[in-house]
């Protein structure tokens, strides 16, 4: 692999860079064309309504081909082999079309012999219709991430670009097989691609689509129909693992995407905050992306439980005793519904009524659906005599019987309609109830650490917390069937409690889901201690467990000192690796306890002095006196509230850090950090914040695995 060229060690006029920017420049006004042919179209339908749609369609494609100054519309070039075929007979790159490839810009197929493909984040193609950029997630463009000096996949070349913002500055090349010749070696790891990897970063999260690895490659085009698990140590990529998923799977499966939808899950609004602009440089605009107490928003969330309540809310027993609860309501009817049409009366007696739902309980209906069909069958057994009687009936007399008042009446009073809300609200404060739901469930402690001292007079005043949310969802569920997404992505999915599971499954029911996760990084009270345990929770026990255990982003010897906790928080995984070695990544400092805030401050100066994001990390009480010594110091910072990470320099508490990273993190007293409830834990998440730097200050002794 020869060196890469660049503006600054290569002659001005070097003949392939001037190419490229040409070839980069023209790309740049194809794209803009394609967009005022959009914005030019007239949206014409039959009707009002399908008007609208097409306008509304019309709309997100032109947003779809917004050009981002700053982001490179290509960031390689695949040069195919004359007369390249694969050992099968095939062209180059496989011959597959992602479904409905067409509407999105296609290029999916082969390459033809000969071939040069610029790739990037998006199809671009001329007035005549002739591709100029490759979409990333054709099949024609895997080789960009596959290809290898064993399998070349019928490349000669492949070229990676560099850029600054959006101006193209370099090229590397990197030569393989060619048909007939010697072999040549793929070369060492590309420059270009290492230098893109440990580029400061500041503000929201970028897409990685210039730099997706192998196995990485493998989870992102992981077809349709699969769930997967991925267990993802620090720095290997495993959120944008899951978002480049979910472009590929728009592309490749638009119609049935589209018609389904699909949603990513995060674990508050900081980390959605942070990957909010990943989609949207890849084309996709419009992808729902909600926290689970958003998934579950039903009621407002005005307290927080104990650990000791949490756990036992969150434990999927709760199902059990909801179901408990709720067909417990049904009533054993005490007598003969009775219905007089004209002079006749037609009498159902009370043990044929019972008769009725004891069989549409056996079938296991839904709560709601079963009420529903309980009016039907009740008037199909009312029809039934009537015919025998000689009368003729049709559908509509079946719709007439079942909504006359002694119909819907007995109806009522053997099978009441129920309010998931309400429903959990009895529960929690009818002691007698819970006794009874839980009773062989629960174990009396248990039921004595979720049930509320009163009764609240409705669910409108009841102190509902996230845990409460989670169990109404689960009643809504037993009452009437959640529609299915065709996909859902969760991540930081180690710490779902077993209920939170059951809420994002029935959203991805008939779907498939992507769990993204890391159970050395597990804190919430009651989260699960394996993946099996907590896909079946989520209803998918057949998804395929994926481990990513090489980092690309966080250095080696951060890595490993953070590794040190492991055997006491997840005996049965194994440290990580990084690429990326860099002796100064890594400074443990201790300090007086007087001095220890005035270097925090030199600190923080020092890392606003330096390019990338900066953070301070700490326990949650102490948030607010750091936050007074900084401000007192004249250091400027933010501190995160929970919506917000766009920050120069961040100040947050270790419960918010989860699936941030910056390029310098200061962590204080970890001590302190351990301390709180599942401490190492959140000890884990804060040491592996840090992409190029850390820094542990501490005036305190060291946890004992870190000394």
């Amino acid at each position: 692999m020869p060196p890469a060229s660049g503006a600054g060690d290569a002659a001005p006029a070097d003949p392939v860079l001037s190419a490229e920017r040409d070839h980069l420049r023209r790309s740049r006004e194809f794209l803009r064309l394609m967009r005022e042919d959009v914005l030019g179209l007239e949206a014409m339908a039959g009707d009002r309504v399908s008007q609208e749609y097409l306008k509304a369609d019309l709309y997100h494609r032109a947003q779809a081909l917004l050009d981002i100054p700053d982001v490179p519309l290509f960031f390689g070039r695949l040069d195919y082999a004359e007369g390249a075929v694969m050992d099968d007979g095939t062209l180059p790159a496989g011959t597959g079309q992602p479904e409905a490839a067409g509407d999105r810009g296609g290029s999916g197929g082969a390459a033809l012999p000969g071939e040069r493909l610029h790739i990037g984040r998006r199809h671009i193609h001329d007035p005549d219709g002739h591709p100029v950029v490759i979409d990333w997630r054709a099949p024609v463009s895997r080789p960009f991430y596959r290809a290898s000096a064993a399998d070349p996949m019928g490349l000669v070349r492949r070229r990676r670009f560099g850029f600054a913002g959006g101006e193209l500055t370099a090229y590397e090349d990197e030569e393989f097989t060619r048909p007939g010749g010697a072999a040549g070696p793929a070369g060492p790891v590309s420059r270009i691609l290492i230098e893109e990897i440990e580029r400061p970063r500041s503000g929201p999260m970028r897409d990685i689509v210039a730099t997706i690895q192998p196995d990485q490659d493998d989870i992102v085009r992981a077809d349709a129909d699969q769930s997967l698990c991925v267990q993802g140590a620090p720095g290997t990529g495993k959120t944008a693992v899951g978002l480049h998923r979910v472009a590929y799977l728009l592309y490749a499966y638009p119609g049935r995407m589209l018609r389904g939808g699909l949603l990513v899950i995060g674990p508050n609004r900081a980390f959605l905050s942070y990957i909010r602009n990943v989609l949207p440089a890849l084309g996709e605009a419009d992808v729902a992306q909600q926290t689970i107490p958003d998934l579950v928003a039903t009621v407002p969330i005005r307290a927080a439980d104990s650990r000791a309540a949490a756990r036992v809310k969150g434990d999927a027993r709760m199902a059990e005793v909801l179901r408990r609860a709720l067909w417990a309501g049904l009533n054993e009817p005490t007598g003969a519904l009775v219905l007089t049409r004209g002079s006749w009366r037609w009498r159902v007696p009370g043990h044929e009524i019972a008769g009725l739902m004891s069989e549409l309980r056996e079938r296991g209906v839904r709560y709601g659906a079963g009420r529903t069909m309980l009016s039907h069958r009740i008037a199909h057994v009312i029809l039934t005599r009537m015919e025998a009687a000689g009368e003729a009936t049709d559908d509509r007399t079946h719709e007439a019987v079942r909504r006359t008042r002694p119909v819907r009446a007995a109806v009522d009073a053997a099978w009441p309609a129920a309010d998931p809300a309400r429903l959990v609200m009895r529960l929690l404060s009818d002691p007698a109830l819970l006794a009874s739901a839980a009773d062989g469930v629960l174990d009396p402690s248990e039921q004595a650490a979720i049930r509320w001292d009163r009764a609240p007079r409705g669910p409108g005043s009841a102190r509902w917390t996230a845990a409460d949310a989670v169990l109404i969802d689960e009643a809504s569920g037993l009452i009437e069937r959640i529609p299915s997404l065709a996909h859902v992505v969760v991540d930081e999915a180690q710490d779902l409690s077993p209920m939170e599971c059951r809420a994002v499954g029935r959203r991805c029911a008939t779907g498939s889901a992507t769990v993204l996760g890391d159970l050395a990084q597990a804190t919430a009270p009651a989260a699960e201690a394996s993946w099996p345990e907590l896909l079946a929770h989520l209803g998918k026990p057949e998804a395929g467990l994926q481990v990513l255990d090489t980092g690309y982003r966080v250095p080696r010897q951060i890595l490993d000192f953070a590794s040190l906790l492991l055997p006491a928080l997840a005996p049965g995984l194994a440290p990580a690796r990084s690429l990326r070695q860099d002796p100064g990544s890594l400074t443990v400092t201790p300090v007086p306890p007087r001095a220890l805030l005035g270097r925090l401050a030199s600190l923080c100066q020092q890392a606003l002095a330096r390019p990338g994001s900066a953070a301070v990390i700490a326990s949650d009480e102490q948030v607010p006196a750091l936050h007074r010594a900084l401000s007192a110091a004249g250091v400027g910072h933010q501190v995160l509230d929970g919506a917000d990470a766009d920050g120069r320099l961040m100040l947050l508490a270790v419960t918010l850090a989860k699936g941030l990273e910056f390029d310098d993190v200061i962590v204080v007293e970890p001590a302190r950090i351990a301390a709180q409830p599942r401490g190492l834990h959140r000890l884990y998440v804060a040491l592996t914040r840090a992409v190029s730097r850390l820094t542990v200050l501490h005036a305190e002794p060291l946890p004992g695995p870190l000394r």
